[in-house]
């Protein structure tokens, strides 16, 4: 494992398949195809990571990825974001009716993209700011914060809110 990422508490690295391997300080054992887990993957996406093995074992807790050194905390980001796809609506250019379902033309941190919303109970709020948008495909949308949408953005979305 030439590419190992060491802590205090464990090492990383990748199988020639690219899968996580973890191996705790202090133990021999190998476990293949870890994953990381968040805890709070809207609310506190940095906090609270749990390195799961295949039988459902906590290996390891982060508290902050923050605190890893920074090769380790790369490696979790890398693995945590071809995991995850929620793509974070940053601004809607259009909305086909204001009844539904609707066609949304949304930017998006992937790039631009279309969904359909079948009914506002689609539209989820997630703590005081935050917008969870499940699409006709089953695509999940995040709106992070309802306060940082531009001004046309915040009047399409209150019609259906």
């Amino acid at each position: 494992m030439s590419d190992d990422i060491q802590t205090k508490q464990f090492q990383l690295s990748r199988n020639a398949f690219g899968k996580l391997l973890f191996i705790a300080a202090g133990d021999d054992e190998v476990h293949e195809s870890v994953v990381p887990v968040r805890s709070f993957p809207i609310a506190a996406p940095d906090v609270g990571i749990a390195i799961v093995s295949t039988d459902g074992r906590e290996l390891a807790w982060i508290e902050k990825l923050s605190d890893l050194p920074e090769a380790t905390r790369l490696l979790l980001e890398e693995e945590l974001a071809n995991r995850e796809f929620l793509p974070e609506i940053k601004q809607i250019k259009h909305v086909s009716v204001f009844a539904s379902p609707s066609t949304w033309t949304v930017v998006t941190n992937r790039g631009d993209a279309l969904l359909v919303l079948k009914g506002e109970e689609d539209i989820r709020r997630i703590g005081e700011s935050a917008l969870i948008i499940a699409d006709t495909h089953g695509i999940q949308f995040l709106i992070r914060d309802l306060k940082q949408l531009d001004k046309h953005s915040r009047k399409l979305l209150d019609r259906f809110l």
